[in-house]
C-alpha cells in the first residue's frame, strides 16, 4: 500500500509549532500517537512534558516494528510503555495519576491480513473495495459518567474507566485490537482526534472523510477541519493538533 501522512500542530498553540502528536511510518506499519494536553495548574509529578513522552514511546516502538517482530501489537506496546517508564522512574513520580499520557493507534500489514490496535480516541478507519466503511475506535473516555479533572484522574487506566499509554504497561492489553483480511481492505486511515473531529464533531460521514483523503489527500482534510475549527463554539477545545495517515492501494 502507498502511505501518505501529515501531522500539524494546533494553530493557536504557544509557543508555535509545538506538536503533541507524532506519526511514524515504515514499509509495513504506521503509528499515530496523540499526547494528552496537560490541564493548567496540574502537577503531573513528572519533569518531562507530553511531547517527550510521545517521542519516547515512538523510540521504544520503532525498533521492534522495523525488525518485523512477530510479537502481537499489545505485547510491543506493553514493552514500550515499560521501557519509557524505566527511563524516568528514578527522576519522576510515575505513580502520579496525572503523569503524561498518549493515545496509540497502530496498523501493521502482513502478507494476508492487516493487524490493528487502538488505545484511546484515535480511530482507525478502513474501507473495503466495495466501499464498506469499518471504524475501529475506543470511546471509553467519552462514556465516563463525568469528565471532571478528578473523575478523569480517578478512572484513567482503571477497570470501568478508560486506558491510555502512560506508566502502566497493562494498559496495552486493554486496547481495541483485531485483524482483517488484506484483500478486504483498499484504504486505511489512522487519525488523531484533531483530524477525526471532521466526522466526530462536525457531522460529516466517514465516507466523506475517506473520499476527501483519497481524492485530495491529508492536507485537504486538515484544511477542512481548520475551517470548521475557526467558527466552532462547541464544548471541545477550538483547535487541536491534527494527524492523518492514509494507506491506499495504488
Amino acid at each position: 500500500m502507498q502511505i501518505r501522512s501529515l501531522s500539524e500542530a494546533a494553530p493557536d498553540r504557544r509557543p508555535p509549532a509545538v506538536n503533541e502528536d507524532l506519526v511514524l511510518t515504515g514499509p509495513d506499519f504506521t503509528l499515530v500517537l496523540d499526547g494528552a494536553t496537560a490541564p493548567k495548574g496540574v502537577d503531573s509529578g513528572c519533569r518531562h512534558d507530553v511531547p517527550w513522552l510521545v517521542k519516547q514511546l515512538a523510540i521504544q516502538l520503532a525498533p521492534a516494528l522495523l525488525a518485523q517482530s512477530s510479537a502481537p501489537l499489545p505485547d510491543l506496546l506493553a514493552e514500550a510503555i515499560a521501557g519509557v517508564r524505566a527511563t524516568h522512574a528514578d527522576t519522576c513520580d510515575v505513580s502520579n495519576p496525572d503523569s503524561p499520557s498518549s493515545t496509540v493507534s497502530m496498523v501493521r500489514l502482513h502478507p494476508d491480513h492487516v493487524e490493528y490496535l487502538v488505545l484511546a480516541d484515535s480511530p482507525v478507519v478502513m474501507r473495503s473495495p466495495e466501499g464498506q466503511i469499518t471504524v475501529h475506535s475506543d470511546d471509553r473516555i467519552e462514556q465516563l459518567p463525568e469528565r471532571t479533572l478528578e473523575a478523569v484522574r480517578r478512572l484513567r487506566n482503571q477497570p470501568g474507566g478508560f486506558w491510555a499509554a502512560s506508566t502502566e504497561p497493562k494498559a496495552a492489553y486493554e486496547a481495541i485490537t483485531g485483524s482483517t483480511d488484506l484483500a478486504a481492505v483498499d484504504v486505511i486511515a489512522i487519525l488523531s482526534d484533531g483530524a477525526s473531529r471532521f466526522t466526530e464533531q462536525y457531522g460529516h460521514s466517514w465516507d466523506e472523510l475517506i473520499d476527501v483523503l483519497t481524492t485530495a489527500g491529508p492536507r485537504q482534510l486538515i484544511d477542512r477541519v481548520r475551517e470548521h475549527d475557526a467558527t466552532s463554539t462547541g464544548r471541545w477545545k477550538q483547535y487541536d493538533d491534527a494527524s492523518v495517515v492514509l494507506l491506499q492501494r495504488p
